[in-house]
């Protein structure tokens, strides 16, 4: 029998309610440091640092409404009131709604590598998107990557050096919810070194 999945209207943002710029303030109901994850999937990672970190806002943007309805159910019944996600295109939803210096963190964690060539275009991290990224960082805010793909990483350390005089490499700290031998605590990660692939990972700040 197939799981009865929640619906928690106080934890999903809808993108047809969203008119311009969004104040965060607004969203969560108080002011605080905010956290953006891109790719949420089931929600694993964000309910870790939720929890973790209950004066931090986290918001999740999670495109396939599979993942998206279980994160949802998720949060909702965690009671966590410091999180909420909305279903959307990450790029889009950055170029149109997310305002200037108004995160503090990205965390964008094995996010899809489009291998063949021909599809690298659909790759989300890029330097359109890295521009969009730097826009909505606050000053010394960060982006934490990681990926199990050896080529997307090296684009993603090429696009990072193009941005040297605004991107300084920092330490990649364990989130939350690692386990031993983990950094981020996510289901992909975890599949990843049960299948004993290379993780690679990469910490920015912004100057």
């Amino acid at each position: 029998m197939a799981k009865i999945l929640k619906e928690y209207p106080s934890v999903a943002l809808k993108p047809e309610n969203l008119r311009g710029r969004i104040d965060f303030v607004q969203v969560f109901g108080r002011a605080g440091p905010v956290h953006v994850e891109i790719g949420t999937g089931k929600a694993t990672f964000l309910l870790n640092e939720a929890e973790a970190q209950p004066d931090v806002n986290f918001l999740g943007i999670e495109r396939a409404n599979k993942y998206y309805r279980h994160a949802v159910d998720r949060i909702g019944r965690w009671h966590l009131t410091n999180v909420r996600i909305i279903r959307t295109d990450a790029a889009a939803f950055l170029a149109d709604f997310v305002p200037d210096s108004s995160v503090d963190c990205f965390h964008i964690y094995f996010p899809d590598p489009w291998p063949k060539r021909r599809h690298h275009k659909r790759r989300f991290l890029n330097e359109a998107n890295l521009e969009q990224l730097l826009r909505c960082l606050v000053r010394d805010g960060q982006l934490r990557i990681a990926t199990d793909h050896a080529d997307y990483f090296q684009e993603i350390q090429r696009l990072a050096e193009a941005q040297r005089t605004q991107l300084q490499e920092i330490e990649f700290t364990p989130a939350a919810g690692a386990h031993e031998g983990e950094l981020t605590g996510t289901n992909y990660e975890r599949k990843y070194i049960k299948d004993r692939r290379q993780i690679y990972t990469i910490a920015l700040k912004k100057t």
